[in-house]
């Protein structure tokens, strides 16, 4: 995976973040960021081709997660906040050089996307996010449907359990499907479900979703604050997140100024499974020069 890519970690203030890299001077930067239970390592099909395309790559594992540093838990979550993992990762892109970059996030990373174009404008030139919507919309609108679809985040926010479950047996809980992963995808995925510490930062990440980072939601969406970067919306239609929600861009249309995107023929984990389509719908977005 990611022939020409350099592999390091990088500073992220309080954690150092798990980063594969391949930059092309003078050409745009995209800061990829993975979702659960996955690592950089998903985007082993999508990244050698936005390389290929004219973009410079930065596959980032999320903190807590993966090979990337773990960051204590609290009572109160915080230390796994999406604001706070933004800060981290936006620490990991200027320990590399890259002041401005955009930013791609899938799933759990969709929301630490999210918080990274809110909080950091001045580093992030555009977003594109990949089956998510935030947090506080999703509970805005539980019903039985999504409590049933959508029971893990429930689960997982529970205090103890979760590990017990997980830890009994992490590749019964877990499975990773070879061929439409990849073999050295899957490897790096079961290598990081069995430590318990990935377990217990990946369970931190839903604790904070339910409670630190739905405030934090709420909060700014109080303030009236906006992501004013371009944004775009991508998501699965063999997914569910249509189904139970309606059109997602419709829902970002709330919190941004600028909205496009479309759906993706494929299932959730669109960068293993549909990566050319999902490389066509990115790169002419990536590609348009930002505004400084």
């Amino acid at each position: 995976m990611f022939e020409g890519f350099v592999e390091e970690v990088v500073d992220g203030g309080d954690v150092g973040v798990l980063v594969r890299h391949r930059l092309l001077p003078g050409r745009p930067t995209v800061l990829l960021l993975h979702g659960h239970p996955r690592t950089s390592a998903t985007w082993h099909r999508v990244a050698p081709r936005l390389v290929d395309a004219g973009v410079s790559v930065v596959c980032a594992d999320l903190p807590g997660y993966g090979r990337s540093g773990r960051p204590v838990p609290a009572p109160d979550h915080a230390p796994h906040a999406k604001t706070a993992h933004a800060r981290r990762l936006r620490a990991a892109m200027a320990a590399l050089g890259q002041e401005r970059f955009a930013v791609v996030g899938h799933d759990r990373g969709s929301y630490v996307a999210f918080r990274l174009a809110l909080d950091h404008p001045d580093a992030v030139t555009r977003v594109a996010l990949l089956d998510g919507i935030p947090v506080v919309e999703h509970l805005e609108r539980c019903d039985a449907r999504f409590a049933t679809a959508w029971w893990h985040w429930f689960f997982f926010a529970q205090p103890d359990r979760p590990e017990r479950a997980i830890g009994a047996d992490p590749l019964a809980w877990y499975s990773f499907d070879e061929e439409r992963m990849g073999s050295e995808n899957a490897a790096e995925c079961r290598a990081a479900v069995q430590d318990p510490g990935v377990v217990r930062g990946m369970l931190e990440d839903y604790r904070a979703g339910l409670t630190v980072d739905a405030d934090e939601e709420r909060a700014a969406r109080a303030a009236g604050r906006r992501v004013a970067q371009p944004l775009l919306v991508l998501w699965s239609l063999r997914d569910d997140l249509e189904e139970l929600h309606g059109d997602p861009r419709t829902i970002w249309r709330r919190w941004a100024d600028d909205v496009s995107g479309q759906g993706l023929e494929s299932g959730h984990h669109v960068a293993e499974e549909a990566p050319e389509a999902l490389v066509e719908a990115l790169v002419p977005f990536l590609s348009t020069p930002a505004e400084r």
